[in-house]
């Protein structure tokens, strides 16, 4: 389970890099979905091992509060970019 938590994790910065490089709008606004996806598979790995007592609740919340944090900032950058993709 160690192994898909790092890779959800690792998922999350290279899809938001891998779409801001991209050539085409839609493109990034696409991978910044995946990443949001990708965030929330993580958030669930976190509970899964929380409930199968691989960690504890004290772990476990800091990293939620991180994931939560993480899924405000990915929400309003695409907000951000979808308001500059109407606007132009």
């Amino acid at each position: 389970m160690l192994r898909k938590r790092k890779r959800a994790a690792v998922s999350i910065a290279a899809n938001i890099a891998e779409g801001h490089r991209r050539e085409h709008f839609g493109d990034y606004l696409h991978h910044l979905s995946i990443a949001n996806g990708s965030l929330m598979e993580l958030e669930t790995h976190i509970l899964i091992a929380q409930r199968l007592d691989y960690v504890g609740a004290v772990d476990v919340e800091p990293l939620l509060d991180r994931a939560s944090e993480m899924s405000r900032m990915l929400t309003g950058l695409t907000k951000k970019l979808r308001s500059r993709q109407t606007s132009t």
